[in-house]
């Protein structure tokens, strides 16, 4: 046992004294973590305070619901509820099962698509915004809801979009079906299976989201299958061999890992965050290894998703990795056949 003095230089009269037992073993470690498991974490006045937020959420909605009941569904109901509650946009996310996150893609889809329909839509003309399409960068949290409290016409937008999007076509073909769904007129009125619909889809986002079926990767693969063209996954030999610590899995090496002619890097992404940067860093490096051992190789990005398109920095870096980009587009897989065809031996 080593016992320690320690004398504050700021205050030396106050001396502290501090006994370091032996470094614990192994089973002592696991016994503590084992005996003194507190289970579940929780803070009390974070829990008391936020339990205070659900509740206004209950509380909003309810008296949402009643106002629905005795006047009918209107708009204005909705305008009011996003103009004066504090958390007006949250009740109405949550009674629709629409996720913050998802809203603030959809409106980057917006103000970049210049679908005609959805502009009028959204009364996107009367925002008051004028932006270069290139230099679009994606609205915060607390953008929007400014926007929302300050400006009718975003406003009336916004309940447009919970009112009527699916009915617009371009919507129809942009979002998945279990996003689409959420646009429902029968969850604004508070209809019962339409409420059942959004605990369904929420308890099930995450095993939706995981399914490999939903991945655009599996289309390359298809496309792949369907031209014969045999293909692997992982590293190309003299990359596992002579860059063991840098290399990574590729996620397709054509025709395979012996012998690669093309290698294929697909990254679909929707929501942003500052591993985009992490990524093109990787992606690059990986293009310098392919260059040193493999100078024959194509090295070939599918770049694709709304999430990359509010990146527009990290998506410059990360394109630069590539010797050909694709996205998902159907005229961009037409491409991708065509190029395969003409760079396969």
């Amino acid at each position: 046992m080593c016992i320690l003095k320690i004398m504050p230089k700021n205050n030396p009269k106050f001396t502290f004294w501090l006994i370091n037992p032996k470094n614990m073993t192994v089973e002592q470690k696991y016994k503590t973590v084992i005996d003194k498991n507190t289970f579940y974490f929780y803070n009390p006045v974070f829990q008391e305070k936020y339990e205070s937020y659900i509740n206004s959420l209950n509380e909003t909605l309810l008296v949402l619901k009643n106002q629905i009941d005795t006047q009918g569904l209107k708009k204005e109901l909705f305008e009011n509820l996003l103009a004066e509650k504090e958390n007006g946009l949250r009740a109405l996310l949550a009674l629709t099962g629409f996720a913050n996150e998802s809203l603030k893609r959809l409106i980057t889809v917006v103000r970049v698509a210049e679908n005609k329909e959805l502009v009028k839509l959204l009364l996107k003309e009367k925002w008051g915004t004028t932006e270069k399409k290139e230099t679009i960068k994606e609205w915060g949290d607390s953008r929007i809801e400014s926007m929302i409290k300050k400006n009718e016409f975003f406003r009336k937008g916004v309940v447009n979009l919970f009112f009527e999007g699916s009915t617009v076509p371009f919507l129809a073909q942009t979002l998945p079906l279990f996003e689409l769904k959420k646009l429902s007129i029968s969850k604004l009125k508070f209809e019962v299976p339409a409420l059942i619909d959004t605990l369904v889809r929420y308890k099930e986002k995450g095993s939706y989201a995981g399914k490999g079926e939903n991945n655009p990767e599996l289309i390359i693969s298809n496309i792949l299958e369907d031209l014969r063209i045999p293909f692997e996954q992982g590293d190309p030999s003299e990359l596992f061999k002579q860059r063991f610590d840098e290399k990574r899995k590729m996620d397709f090496v054509i025709p395979n890992k012996q012998n690669p002619q093309i290698i294929i890097e697909s990254s679909f992404v929707v929501t942003t965050s500052s591993g985009q940067g992490d990524k093109a860093k990787t992606e690059g490096n990986i293009k310098k290894l392919i260059q040193q051992y493999y100078p024959q190789i194509k090295f070939i990005g599918f770049v694709d998703g709304i999430g990359w398109y509010v990146r527009q920095g990290d998506l410059k870096r990360m394109v630069t990795a590539f010797d050909e980009v694709f996205t998902f587009h159907k005229d961009e897989l037409e491409r991708f056949k065509e190029y395969l065809k003409q760079n396969l031996k």
